[in-house]
């Protein structure tokens, strides 16, 4: 019986060695990405819409800043109305905060809007390429942290097919 047990793991060990295995391709998304034609669209909507933030910011800048001088060109002659004028300032200060922390969300929002598609139609393309060629694994060597340390210049590099597969 042991034998047997032993011819049948001699005839199927090289059947479990080659259903395991493993196929590495390494790819640089962030070379994808730079190439993608809606990059310039995105960064063109992102850059409006921080033009667009920046204005309003400086509008209140300068109301802030002319309203202080006119406050000492024209001294308050009573505790009231210094303590109106310096609510009026706080105020502002306030309205600049609220613009402020509200368009870094709103700039948050807009490019995860605009990414989201992007990065979507890259990871399918990705899927595509791997599962075409029949990859275990697909790592991203963009940013070259763990768990890639090194690679070996034979390494099979994906980036051209996926930018194939996208069209660019």
């Amino acid at each position: 019986m042991l034998k047997k047990l032993l011819v049948l793991f001699i005839v199927l060990a090289p059947l479990a060695v080659k259903a395991q295995e493993v196929k590495i391709a390494l790819i640089n998304v962030n070379e994808i990405f730079y190439a993608m034609p809606e990059r310039s669209g995105i960064e063109t909507q992102l850059s409006n819409k921080q033009e667009e933030i920046t204005k309003k910011l400086q509008a209140l800048e300068e109301e802030f800043v002319k309203r202080g001088e006119e406050f000492e060109k024209n001294p308050a002659t009573s505790e009231t109305m210094k303590q109106d004028q310096q609510r009026q300032l706080a105020q502002l200060q306030e309205r600049y905060q609220t613009i402020m922390q509200g368009g870094q969300q709103e700039m948050q929002q807009l490019q995860q809007q605009l990414l989201e598609p992007v990065n979507l139609k890259i990871k399918d393309a990705i899927k595509a390429v791997g599962d075409e060629n029949k990859y275990t694994f697909v790592y991203d060597i963009s940013a070259m942290q763990a768990p890639i340390v090194y690679f070996t210049p034979s390494a099979v590099d994906i980036t051209a097919q996926v930018k194939t597969k996208l069209g660019i």
